[in-house]
């Protein structure tokens, strides 16, 4: 592989899977909206690992971005030979306590962008033959999440629709792989505006790097899902199997109810 293109690049696991594959000699093109934090990683990575490092700065939240992205790695004439849709937000709250515009940004962006960045890139990709896409999701994609309602939905969505495109591009000479991580180190629970209770809850939380470590192991394998972190984390995805969906769903509500 060449050419890594990361939205979301600019912070969190976007910027982690950015600096280890320009460790690893791939040129990339970082894809999000702040642009000091992208030329720093960009200026950083060139000067740090002698390869290329180019910036797109784009809101994929606005409908028509994804295709934005597209036309200008197509007038740079550059190729793409791994897409990591990694962009993503979430939000806390009672889904009619929250702002619907965030409601909706959210779907544009978890959802919408990825399915049009994939389309675009991995019709090239089957023409060569070669290439590999990464969807991050998240553990939230197996089952509903009260009080992140849109979130969750999103991630199930993606979890779904990743793996169907792996089932149907298996001897297609693309690559794609859906990776579902659990708690993070990052921004996400003070950006989806969690209580400090859960945002002061990481000790046990995965790294951004660990999670790249991971997935770019289980691409190599050519995995259609990777679920990150450990047995605990495994244990959580799998428990819908075993208990009824709506006791699931239960037990989850009361332990992200909001404190009063």
């Amino acid at each position: 592989m060449k050419t890594a293109l990361i939205t979301g690049a600019s912070v969190g696991i976007g910027a982690a899977f950015a600096k280890e594959l320009a460790s690893r000699k791939m040129d990339v093109v970082l894809v999000a909206r702040s642009q000091d934090k992208l030329e720093k990683l960009a200026e950083q990575f060139q000067t740090q690992y002698n390869i290329k490092a180019h910036v797109i700065l784009q809101d994929l939240t606005k409908p028509g971005a994804a295709k934005a992205v597209y036309d200008a790695i197509s007038q740079a004439g550059l190729t793409i030979d791994l897409l990591i849709n990694n962009a993503g937000f979430g939000d806390y709250g009672a889904f009619v306590e929250r702002p619907l515009e965030k409601q909706v940004q959210m779907i544009q962006l978890n959802i919408l962008a990825l399915v049009e960045l994939t389309h675009l890139f991995l019709t090239d990709m089957k023409k060569r033959r070669s290439g590999a896409i990464v969807n991050v999701a998240s553990i939230a994609g197996y089952q509903p999440l009260p009080y992140s309602s849109v979130y969750s939905g999103t991630k199930a969505f993606v979890l779904t629709f990743t793996e169907a495109l792996w089932a149907e591009n298996k001897d297609s000479g693309v690559r794609i792989l859906v990776v579902c991580p659990g708690p993070t180190e990052s921004n996400f629970f003070v950006e989806a505006e969690f209580p400090q209770t859960f945002a002061g809850a990481g000790q046990n939380y995965a790294t951004a790097e660990e999670v790249v470590q991971e997935t770019l192991q289980a691409l190599e394998k050519e995995f259609s899902t990777l679920v990150t972190g450990g047995l605990s984390n495994q244990f959580i995805v799998n428990l819908p199997r075993f208990f009824p969906r709506d006791t699931i769903v239960s037990i989850v509500e009361k332990q992200f109810k909001p404190k009063k």
